[in-house]
């Protein structure tokens, strides 16, 4: 049984990942400026499968589009995780260990499960 539900929670987080991609960045230039504090360090991916801040940010713009990608992420996650007999803390964390993690670029910043953020 125990097998079964991870294969089903796998199976929610796969299609997370390909149906909601594009629901992360509410907007082309959210997106952009999301993409840019990743590259420069500002913001990086967590392991509970949100987007966080690695150093402080005035950017009012930025938290905005942070703030926006991660309520769509939550409601993904609650969906991914009710289709699936679980919750959303567990449906975001697989999406970090299955998509998100493995799509950091070399240079960029994540935290870990332990809260220290590592640099890939």
């Amino acid at each position: 049984m125990q097998l079964r539900k991870l294969f089903v929670i796998g199976a929610a987080v796969a299609a997370l990942g390909v149906a909601a991609g594009a629901a992360f960045a509410q907007t082309a230039s959210q997106k952009a400026l999301i993409d840019a504090a990743k590259t420069q360090g500002v913001v990086g991916e967590q392991a509970d499968g949100y987007l966080g801040f690695r150093t402080p940010s005035s950017d009012a713009e930025l938290t905005a589009a942070v703030q926006t990608t991660n309520a769509a992420r939550r409601q993904a996650y609650a969906r991914s995780g009710a289709d699936a007999g679980t919750s959303a803390d567990v449906a975001g964390a697989r999406m970090f260990e299955g998509q998100l993690l493995p799509r950091i670029s070399s240079g960029q910043w994540y935290r870990n499960a332990q809260g220290q953020w590592v640099q890939r």
